[in-house]
């Protein structure tokens, strides 16, 4: 048993070390950086402490049961700010949001996120350099995909709210399916615009697409840091892999990868980045 405790121990040991060296690095790439490349993933949706609550668990299930894949994301923030125990939405996620828009403060940065925390929408980036391709709770569109998208009204918010708080009760009502209203074109309901709809419009996010892959191609032979945070495998084709490809096509180029499980770099990335192993959220939060 002694033996065991000691081999544990000296696991921790070269885990922190680990952090502290690849933290060390990775700012000092980033104060060397001409361009830097930022990747935001699940981690900034609540990660492994929904997983523990049962009250999301359940409630996630409700959901998808019922059709309504569409709320996951806002029961994911709901849920996180109950867990937070924090007033005014300021969760450990929010706080970590803004210590990466200070870091990125004055460089020449773009943000892409497969998170739906709408927090992330509400960090103050730097105006065009944000796009969220999986959508989020902040507008709705016609559960068909078919017309224009609306951005939330305040009313809306707060329906939302109380049809969340109501599943958290265990009080779930079929009536949330047309809560946000009709669509004007065709008279169908209105959903959340993100990527868990079963036909998500994705005209929210095209224009910042475009915008963002402009500017990557502007990154070639120049000093750029890929900075991939909490990023998973639910969308790889839309950060993880892309991050890694343009890591490995520049010469100059330093990719970090911050995890709490999946730090590991690719072989083709041998020399050139690090892998912290530690959740995205925790490690900008003590930076």
């Amino acid at each position: 048993m002694e033996a065991r405790r000691r081999r544990i121990g000296a696991g921790e040991r070269n885990t922190d070390m680990e952090i502290e060296k690849g933290t060390e690095v990775c700012l000092e790439k980033l104060g060397q950086a001409d361009m830097i490349l930022a990747g935001l993933g699940e981690e900034f949706d609540g990660g492994k402490a929904l997983g523990r609550s049962s009250e999301y668990q359940n409630g996630q299930e409700t959901l998808k049961k019922a059709g309504l894949g569409w709320l996951v994301p806002a029961w994911k923030e709901y849920c996180r700010g109950r867990l937070s125990g924090l007033e005014g939405g300021d969760t450990p996620e929010a706080h970590a949001l803004r210590k990466l828009a200070g870091l990125l403060e004055g460089k020449n940065y773009f943000v892409v996120s497969v998170s739906t925390n709408s927090q992330i929408a509400r960090t103050p980036w730097r105006e065009g350099r944000l796009v969220m391709p999986c959508g989020s709770i902040l507008r709705k569109q016609c559960i068909l995909g078919d017309g224009e998208l609306e951005e939330l009204s305040r009313e809306d918010g707060e329906k939302l709210n109380r049809a969340m708080e109501e599943l958290y009760q265990g009080h779930f009502s079929p009536e949330v399916k047309s809560f946000l209203g009709q669509c004007p074109r065709c008279g169908s309901s209105l959903v959340l615009n993100n990527v868990y709809g079963e036909e998500y419009d994705e005209k929210g996010y095209l224009d910042q697409w475009h915008m963002y892959t402009k500017w990557l191609q502007g990154t070639l032979n120049r000093k750029l840091l890929v900075l991939e945070l909490g990023v998973g495998m639910r969308f790889p084709s839309v950060v993880r892999w892309p991050f890694e490809k343009a890591a490995f096509l520049n010469q100059k180029a330093f990719f970090a990868r911050v995890n709490e499980e999946l730090y590991q770099l690719d072989e083709n990335l041998s020399g050139k980045g690090c892998g912290i192993p530690q959740n995205a959220v925790d490690w900008l939060c003590r930076l």
